[in-house]
């Protein structure tokens, strides 16, 4: 049923009243850095979407109430339309609004099995399907005037990756939102399982498992007590057990992943499309943010696309998964693409990749990620040094680490608002954790690229964790995570040196940021990072399998002529720099 601008303003955008809508939206609009809204909007709710087997799916459509035809932006959501979220939908469905109020159709889908939508929700398993199914219904469309762009965030951005690979022609364009084409790797990365971040949307799932979310929904998604539960089920649960726990519910999705043996099972290997990237006909532009939870695999999306010929944009935002930020610059960036690619208005911008300089309050432009740049060594000393030469000296590190006193993670790549760029002193203070750090800087640094660490270990377990975290420490002494990242270790893992230790190489994900003179460069090596992954059982059994009592690794840093343990950082030169600078940004969110 078509209703008009004040249903939506009432059921949208929380708005009342014709007169108050409209400079509600001019405020918006100037908050998101957009251009003024060009038409009032009508919609369509609860418009039925038949998939191949009888499911029906149920989708809003939003467009300009006048005269014409526009372009199309397709929506797949699992939280929840704007007509079953009401006052309380996810900002990104705040987009749905704003596109259409300059000049496209948004049509807003829920997917199979949430809210109002028939079947079972199955998290991955059926957007291929239901979204191509999908794309043919658009297509049939009065309305549809022959050309379809797709947006989202999160798994909003999933489900562009499921009928992407040989699209429809009609399918001109997609902007994937802090999200990847290969969910297996964020869920393992690095080999251990990101436990903090899959139980939180299990809960979130769970918590909005309803066909409408009210305010006793909102109330049931943010109550302290769920948080307060999740805490403690994060803090002290056998994974096998905790959905149930967190939730009050078994969830069979959760029990799934815990049953895989990581990354490469039959499971991830139905719902990952990184295998088809290069048979992708859309024009893509990527956004990420810097500690994002899909960072690392997005930008492996991005360099698979380009290894293909294709030639995607890119653009890396400031913050993490939640950052508030993140909206208005993906609205904001979705209809400079979309105006390009469907309406042929203009060029998206002179350079495809644009980046959020942390540190500096900066953005700039390449033609390419990542940059040139010049591999910056800074060696492991004795006494806890990070320094330029090697060391010459005998000596080691080492630590004792008790996985029923796990090693805490404080911020970081991690679905939750604790997370992004956040004070390290929790961290620093504990026994099981190795600092090493430089003297002050004399002159502004600035690393962009991929962070790697190559250390020399021995350890009393054949399975154990390795962690590698970058930090930048101001003069006061605040330590300020900048990027990490880990390895599990096994058998076979590693190469094996001649007095037993092993030379691990560990990828610390990628960063754009400047260490300004003053700052010191700070490493932190340990062997966990909980809850932000799972706890290494020490043994090799199944996550699925409580971790046995007693276990204990005592983890040896080598730092000597013989094993050059170093931190490599990709150094910009001032004339690289200077050369792919670009205008200062207006906002720059750096938590």
């Amino acid at each position: 049923m078509r209703r008009s601008l004040v249903a939506i303003g009432i059921a949208g955008l929380g708005l009342v009243g014709v007169g108050l809508y409209a400079r509600r939206r001019q405020i918006i609009a100037r908050a998101f850095g957009l251009r003024p809204p060009e038409y009032a909007v009508a919609a369509e709710y609860d418009l039925p979407v038949p998939m191949s087997d009888g499911t029906v799916l149920y989708a809003d459509r939003f467009f300009p109430r006048a005269s014409g035809q526009f372009p199309t932006i397709l929506i797949r959501t699992p939280y929840g339309r704007p007509s079953e979220t009401r006052l309380l939908g996810p900002g990104g469905l705040m987009g749905a609004a704003l596109f259409a109020e300059r000049g496209y159709n948004v049509v807003v889908q829920g997917v199979r099995g949430r809210f109002r939508s028939d079947g079972v929700f199955e998290p991955f398993v059926h957007e291929q399907e239901d979204g191509r199914t999908t794309l043919d219904w658009i297509a049939a469309q009065p309305w549809f005037e022959g050309n379809l762009g797709m947006w989202g965030p999160s798994y909003l951005g999933y489900t562009q990756w499921a009928v992407a690979a040989d699209a429809p022609p009609f399918l001109k364009a997609i902007m994937p939102v802090i999200t990847t084409s290969r969910f297996s790797h964020s869920f393992y990365p690095g080999g251990p399982f990101a436990y903090e971040s899959s139980l939180r949307w299990a809960t979130y799932l769970e918590a909005t498992n309803r066909r409408s979310l009210d305010l006793v929904a909102l109330v049931r998604v943010l109550r302290p007590q769920r948080e307060a539960t999740l805490a403690a089920t994060l803090a002290s649960a056998p994974l096998a057990e905790a959905d149930r726990r967190a939730t009050g519910a078994v969830q069979p999705f959760f029990q799934q992943w815990l049953a895989e043996p990581g990354p490469d099972g039959a499971y991830w290997s139905r719902v990952d499309f990184d295998r088809s990237l290069a048979r992708v006909t859309p024009a893509v532009h990527l956004v990420a943010a810097w500690y994002d939870i899909f960072l690392r695999d997005q930008l492996a999306d991005y360099t698979d696309l380009l290894a293909a010929d294709a030639r995607p944009y890119l653009t890396v935002l400031a913050g993490h998964h939640t950052s508030n930020s993140i909206l208005g610059a993906s609205v904001r960036e979705g209809l400079t693409w979309f105006d390009a690619l469907l309406h042929g208005r203009d060029v998206p911008r002179r350079r495809a990749v644009r980046l959020a300089l942390l540190g500096a309050h900066e953005t700039h432009e390449m033609d390419f990620w990542p940059p040139p740049a010049q591999l910056q060594r800074f060696y492991l000393h004795a006494g806890g040094w990070l320094r330029e030469t090697r060391a010459q000296e005998a000596a080691a590190s080492s630590f004792a680490y008790d996985p029923h006193d796990p090693t805490p993670s404080v911020g970081g790549p991690v679905l939750s608002p604790n997370g992004g760029a956040r004070n390290q002193a929790l961290v620093e203070a504990r026994r099981d954790v190795l600092l090493f750090t430089s003297v002050p800087l004399e002159a502004p640094l600035d690393v962009l690229g991929y962070v790697r660490l190559e250390v020399f270990v021995r350890s009393n377990l054949a399975y154990f964790d390795l962690v590698g975290r970058l930090c930048a420490v101001d003069p006061d002494g605040q330590s300020i995570n900048v990027c990490e990242g880990a390895i599990r270790v096994e058998p076979g893992v590693g190469e094996v040196q001649p007095d037993g230790s092993l030379r691990l190489e560990l990828d610390l994900w990628a960063t754009a940021r400047r260490f300004q003179a003053g700052q010191r460069l700070r490493l932190h090596i340990c062997s966990g990072a909980h809850p932000r992954w799972n706890v290494n059982s020490g043994d090799g059994r199944a996550l699925i399998d409580a971790v046995p009592a007693g276990l204990r690794a005592r983890q040896t840093v080598f730092h000597d002529a013989e094993h050059p343990s170093v931190l490599l950082l990709p150094v910009v030169s001032e004339a690289t720099r200077q050369a792919m600078a670009g205008a200062q940004l207006q906002e720059v969110v750096t938590s």
